[in-house]
């Protein structure tokens, strides 16, 4: 599926196509050893003062939910690129806010937040915090996708089972059902918080009215499938971390004109030249990261996907974990805020408006145009939103991205996650949906986005292993 297909994917009477239930069962599923048990408990009168922190088991359980909620994102009609990255952030600010009782050094995220409330603390108890991540994120992911096809909402099921078995088998049971109340309770909280932010079931309504402005220079549909606008109001979304979406706006783009000797022209014609000359290397990239929704998770699911990868290669434990997700997924959320508020200010058209109008009639991009304005570039800034955060948790670190293996496209290594950001950003330009000025004007939007995160409370995973 491709942007070609999105009025059908997005929209709320969408049949999904999604896993089959095996297939589905078999990516939640994991090696969950050492996820739940350090060493054998008492009984069910310890302490909390006795019982391990959560930086004392992995960060395995978070690892296979969002693995999940990738799935999820995929194949549940209606979550196009924004409303995917507001559940990837929901999703961490769940997770973050029941564990974070169990993180020394950590505070909560209530009053850090636009409007959230802190939830009731729980009691001076033992808690399992394994326990605790996984009933958060079940609970969240049921809530965030209601319409997701009953193949989803069994793999939901059977991804719960699996750990609250293996909880089950150590825990006094006290424990565990004290445990699983604090993950479901807090994982309410935050789904009540969310839906005043203006997104609220955004899946069923992609394409609400909207009158795009006309003149010369302005966004208008595009071939093949000339949709309307997506999401035009989602930069007036509540963001997250940022004031609102114009915090880190970008400065306008290259002043529109006509004429062949202009900077804009010369922007659309870098466009033409670079599709119309793509080495195998430059198409290779711009297919890596089309990440189009319906056959991904989309460009946030892509950055979510590359932390993933992040926390088993380092073996992150289950408090690092946490506080890199909830980052992550507020820094790609804020970021389409921040861009779709650009986009529709701005209201720029696309590539192929301008260069079959002046320069080329039967042009035609490498990839489908998505529906909505141009500048700026959405895969640019939730790439460098995300990249920031990442380094500010992880350093410069090298890594090799597996997002796409199991479709057949190669991984690739990078030096940094900066790197990384920019390569997808230029990827646009490679696919003929982007001009110049919007990939890397995006890039810095992004990392302006991820600034603002990474000041959130937290020191960074690595403190967890002092």
């Amino acid at each position: 599926m491709s942007w070609l297909d999105v009025a059908h994917w997005v929209g709320p009477q969408t049949n999904a196509a999604p896993l089959t239930r095996r297939a589905l069962l078999v990516r939640a599923s994991v090696a969950a050893g050492g996820a739940f048990s350090v060493e054998a408990f008492g009984g069910g009168h310890a302490s909390a003062t006795t019982w391990p922190p959560a930086s004392a088991y992995s960060g395995e359980v978070p690892a296979a939910w969002f693995d999940l909620a990738l799935d999820l994102v995929r194949t549940t009609p209606g979550f196009s690129p924004p409303v995917a990255s507001r559940a990837f952030g929901y999703a961490g600010v769940a997770l973050y806010q029941a564990v974070v009782p169990g993180i020394p050094r950590r505070r909560s995220l209530a009053g850090e937040l636009n409007g959230l409330a802190e939830a009731p603390r729980p009691a001076q108890h033992a808690y399992h915090w394994p326990t605790v991540a996984s009933s958060a994120l079940a609970s969240i992911l049921r809530s965030l996708f209601p319409t997701t096809p009953a193949v989803n909402r069994a793999a939901i099921e059977e991804l719960d089972r699996r750990f609250s078995t293996e909880a089950r088998a150590t825990l006094p049971p006290v424990v565990y059902r004290r445990s699983v109340k604090l993950g479901a309770d807090v994982a309410m909280h935050v789904f009540e918080w969310s839906k005043l932010d203006g997104g609220h079931e955004a899946f069923l309504r992609n394409f609400p009215p909207f009158t795009p402005p006309s003149g010369p220079g302005l966004w208008e549909p595009t071939p093949p499938g000339y949709l309307p606008a997506l999401q035009p109001y989602w930069g007036t979304n509540r963001p997250f971390v940022l004031r609102s979406g114009q915090t880190c706006s970008a400065a306008p783009p290259p002043a529109y004109s006509e004429n062949p000797g202009s900077p804009f022209y010369r922007e659309a014609h870098e466009c033409y030249a670079s599709v119309n000359r793509l080495t195998p290397g430059q198409e290779a990239i711009a297919r890596f990261w089309s990440d189009d929704p319906g056959e991904t998770a989309t460009p946030p699911g892509h950055s979510i996907s590359i932390l993933t990868q992040v926390v088993r290669a380092l073996d992150l434990p289950l408090g690092s974990a946490a506080e890199a997700y909830a980052k992550v997924g507020v820094a790609v959320a804020d970021a389409f805020i921040s861009c779709w508020s650009t986009k529709y200010r701005f209201n720029l058209l696309r590539p192929v408006t301008y260069i079959r109008r002046l320069i080329d009639p039967n042009w035609t991009p490498l990839l489908i145009t998505p529906p909505f304005p141009e500048y700026t570039s959405g895969h640019s800034v939730q790439s460098g939103a995300a990249a920031q955060v990442l380094t500010d948790l992880f350093g410069p670190l090298a890594f090799t991205d597996r997002t796409h293996e199991r479709t057949g496209l190669s991984p690739r290594s990078f030096g940094s996650f900066i790197e990384a950001a920019h390569e997808a950003a230029i990827s646009r330009l490679y696919g003929g949906i982007h001009f110049r000025a919007a990939c890397e004007r995006g890039v810095e939007q992004g990392l302006c986005v991820g600034k603002r995160v990474s000041a959130l409370p937290g020191h960074g995973p690595r403190l967890d292993h002092v």
